[in-house]
């Protein structure tokens, strides 16, 4: 079947009030102009509202990355920052609706990094910059931005992302830990809206792959261990004893 037939047709099924994922005729429009196949390995469910996998990251269903897209509420002209580019599909959305050369996107795994540069450019979207950065210190070089969309969770907003807002931006990030809540936050870091519950992988941090079967230990894990080790140790081990004065 034509693939602009299928797009079509999930599109209005995520209009349907069943779903009632896409609300902007805006975002109605960008999402049936972006071809998904680029962006999901088996390109018969490109257009299947269910998530994938893809290099160790997940690739959100149609529904849930319509339900991120309306949060951020994009308008023409704006300047975007993805943080969690994943394959790419979101930041390809966006860049229908902004210009592609408003659109940065950055992700901590260079595999993926390669990956949605290739998607994007297959897409028809190759003016978007992706560049491999950890997420939580975003891109200050192009910043201010009038929206970011961060597609991983975190406990709090990250500040040297609120702080890359525009006076009026907003961000959307998925906050908490076992529960998690799609929050709107403003370039002050105080949350603004509330969307929703949804499950998202934690932000990772500098040491740490999405791409590895088994990730790398963080800085955090590091210190812990070194501390622990240090508290195991016996009286002639400690560096603090002088034990010289007192032979």
């Amino acid at each position: 079947m034509d693939p602009a037939v299928l797009r079509d047709d999930m599109v209005d099924s995520l209009e349907h009030e069943a779903k009632a994922c896409v609300h902007s005729e805006r975002l109605g429009i960008a999402m049936r102009e972006v071809p998904r196949e680029p962006f999901v390995d088996d390109e018969s469910l490109a257009y299947a509202d269910r998530t994938g996998e893809r290099l160790g990251t997940r690739i959100l269903s149609p529904s849930t990355a319509a339900r991120l897209l309306e949060a951020v509420a994009p308008d023409p002209d704006d300047t975007v920052l993805v943080v969690g580019a994943g394959v790419g599909y979101t930041a390809a959305v966006l860049a229908e609706v902004v210009g592609e050369r408003n659109v940065h996107a950055v992700d901590i795994a260079r595999r993926l990094v390669y990956d949605a540069r290739q998607n994007l450019e297959a897409a028809g979207y190759p003016g978007v910059l992706v560049d491999c950065r950890d997420g939580a210190e975003g891109l200050p070089e192009y910043h201010p931005y009038d929206k970011i969309l961060v597609e991983a969770a975190a406990i709090e907003p990250p500040r040297r992302l609120a702080d890359q807002l525009s006076d009026d931006g907003r961000m959307v990030i998925p906050l908490g830990g076992a529960g998690q809540t799609l929050s709107v936050v403003d370039s002050t870091g105080e949350i603004v809206e509330r969307h929703g519950t949804v499950a998202f992988q934690p932000m990772l941090v500098d040491g740490e792959q999405a791409d590895t079967v088994e990730r790398n230990r963080t800085w955090r894990e590091d210190r812990e261990h070194a501390q622990r080790a240090a508290e195991r140790r016996k009286g002639w081990e400690q560096e603090w004893i002088d034990w010289d004065g007192h032979l």
